[in-house]
C-alpha cells in the first residue's frame, strides 16, 4: 500500500518531466529545421562567434525557461508531498501519544483495583476491630463473644463490609454516641484514625487514575448517602 501511494505521488513529477523532454525535443527539431532553411548549416557554422552566440541564447532561452517553470512545478509537488508526510507522521505521532496515555490509564486503573480490594479488606478489619471494642465484651457488651465470632466468620468468607453495616444497622435501633463509638477510647481512636488514614490515600490515588471521576464518585456517594 505504501508503494502504491508512493507511486502516485510520483505520477505527476513523471509527467512533467516528460513533457518537457517531448517538448524539448521538438524544440530541437525546430532549430534544425530552422537552421537548415534559414541559414544553412555551412553558413552558420560560419558565423562570427558573437552572432552565433546571440543566437544560441535566443534558441535556448525558450529552453532555459522551460526547465525553470517544471523545476519550480516539480520542488512545489515535491514539498506539498512531504508536507503531507509530516502531516501524516505528526498525526501518526498523535494516535501513538493518545494510544501510549490510554493504556498508562489503564494500567493505573487496574493496579487501583488491585490495592482498592486488598485495602478494602484492610478497612474491613479496622472497622470489626473497632465494633468489637466499641460494641464486645470490652465495649458496652451488647454483643456476646460468640455473636462476634460468627461476625467475624462472615467477614473470613469474603463479605469485607458486614462489620459497617452492622454499624449502620445499630445507628439505626440504638442511641449511639459517635465520639464515644470512635473516639471514646484510646485503642478506638487510633483505630478510627487509621481507618482515616487508609480511606484519604484510596481516595488520593482514585484521583490520579480517573480523568471522569467516576471511580471517586463510587467511593465517596456512598458516604454522603449515610
Amino acid at each position: 500500500m505504501f508503494e502504491q501511494e508512493r507511486d502516485r505521488a510520483y505520477i505527476p513529477q513523471d509527467w512533467r518531466i516528460l513533457f518537457a523532454l517531448i517538448l524539448t525535443f521538438l524544440w530541437f527539431c525546430f532549430l534544425w529545421i530552422y537552421i537548415a532553411r534559414n541559414v544553412g548549416w555551412g553558413s552558420f557554422l560560419d558565423l562570427p562567434i558573437a552572432e552565433m552566440g546571440a543566437f544560441l541564447e535566443g534558441a535556448f532561452a525558450f529552453l532555459a525557461f522551460l526547465w525553470l517553470v517544471i523545476g519550480l512545478f516539480i520542488q512545489q509537488s515535491v514539498l506539498a508531498q512531504n508536507n503531507e508526510e509530516l502531516r501524516r507522521t505528526n498525526l501518526h505521532s498523535e494516535k501513538q501519544t493518545e494510544a501510549i496515555a490510554a493504556t498508562e490509564l489503564n494500567a493505573r486503573q487496574e493496579t487501583f483495583f488491585k490495592i482498592a480490594e486488598a485495602t478494602r479488606r484492610h478497612l474491613g478489619a479496622i472497622s470489626g476491630m473497632l465494633f468489637i471494642s466499641s460494641q464486645g465484651p470490652v465495649g458496652n457488651k451488647s454483643l456476646s463473644s460468640e455473636d462476634l465470632a460468627e461476625v467475624w466468620k462472615q467477614f473470613a468468607s469474603g463479605d469485607s463490609e458486614v462489620f459497617s453495616r452492622m454499624f449502620l444497622t445499630r445507628a439505626a435501633v440504638t442511641d449511639l454516641d459517635p465520639f464515644d463509638l470512635y473516639y471514646g477510647t484510646e485503642i478506638r481512636h487510633s483505630h478510627t484514625d487509621n481507618f482515616l488514614v487508609g480511606f484519604d490515600s484510596l481516595i488520593n490515588l482514585a484521583r490520579n487514575c480517573d480523568t471522569d471521576n467516576i471511580i471517586l464518585d463510587s467511593l465517596i456517594y456512598p458516604l454522603m448517602a449515610c
